[in-house]
């Protein structure tokens, strides 16, 4: 894999850099296509869908993070990568995101693995090409924890899973999130997610009420208040120790790609320090010095780094794959 000469090595330029630099656009060259899954009983997931121009090699699910969608800059230039190289790509919108709050009353969080595996489980009886998931920041999680809880049956749906910037120790990053250097990150989310209950209070105030709103500061206020007693963990404490991806890292038995910044603000790199990425022989942990959270601008060209990495592990696994796989 390419050596990363970072743009920025003070990692909050590379975290806003990440956000701010403008991508490759994709819309002209290969038209996109909005697919509604309904996933279960009252819920309906967006997907924007691109094919490339010549018979599809593979195809490649992009997870976006916390208060993203499908149209994040990273999953856009990911995206074109993929599309460049020949794969089918799949940018999904969780639960109620990209504007989808119509599409289902309930809300995402950061284990919620449901939608996405029905989305994985429809590609792969639809086309039977080998099917690759890449999730940032949270849907890196997501991405891993899917890989984790499935175990051995992963290998009928995944030829592999990647996770960029990913928060595998939630209690860990919501920890980091809250110190005084990311007060700005901490309260752009937090806004967002302030916003996102009331706009849920109008459609169902009696299951989204803002008499907590005032309350909370924090991320982990936030996830104690709303997160865990919307969707039964209890607390806070009890939602992150079950929704981590740590906790199923030794169970992956699918090739599994890991990107991470040493220095990235929001995730504490001591959590790598985790022994399945020596034991578990299919976990690939690739660390660089710098580059924040998602924030892999280059120096010199090829400016997205990330996209380079990943599609370069791609390639490798897809060559791997019998023969009457590749179209």
């Amino acid at each position: 894999m390419p050596a990363f000469d970072p743009f920025f090595k003070n990692a909050h330029l590379a975290t806003l850099a990440g956000n701010f630099w403008a991508r490759p656009k994709t819309e002209h060259r290969w038209p996109v296509e909005p697919v509604i899954y309904c996933t279960e009983p009252g819920v309906q997931v967006l997907v924007h869908t691109q094919r490339p121009e010549s018979q599809a090699r593979g195809e490649v699910i992009l997870v976006h993070g916390l208060e993203g969608s499908s149209d994040a800059g990273y999953a856009r230039s990911m995206a074109y990568a993929a599309l460049e190289a020949g794969y089918m790509t799949h940018r999904f919108n969780m639960r109620s995101c990209g504007g989808t709050e119509n599409l289902a009353l309930s809300n995402y969080h950061s284990g919620q693995t449901c939608d996405l595996l029905y989305v994985v489980r429809e590609r792969k009886r639809q086309s039977g090409l080998p099917l690759f998931v890449t999730g940032f920041s949270l849907g890196g999680n997501v991405a891993l924890k899917l890989a984790g809880d499935l175990g051995e049956s992963a290998r009928e749906l995944f030829s592999g899973v990647c996770a960029v910037s990913a928060p595998i120790d939630l209690k860990a990053c919501a920890v980091a999130l809250g110190r005084r250097r990311n007060f700005l990150y901490s309260r752009r989310f937090l806004s967002r997610l302030k916003q996102r209950i009331r706009l849920r209070h109008a459609q169902a105030p009696e299951i989204y009420t803002l008499e907590h709103l005032h309350h909370i500061r924090t991320i982990y206020d936030f996830d104690d208040y709303y997160t865990a007693r919307l969707f039964g963990f209890g607390s806070a404490d009890n939602y992150y120790r079950t929704q981590s991806s740590n906790q199923v890292l030794e169970n992956i038995r699918i090739p599994a790609l890991v990107v991470q910044a040493k220095d990235d603000p929001l995730i504490p790199f001591s959590v790598f320090d985790h022994p399945a990425f020596r034991n578990n022989p299919r976990l690939r942990l690739v660390a660089v010095d710098h580059g924040g959270h998602l924030g892999f601008i280059a120096r010199r060209r090829p400016r997205f780094w990330l996209d380079g990495v990943v599609m370069e592990w791609v390639h490798e696994i897809a060559n791997k794959q019998p023969a009457s796989l590749v179209s």
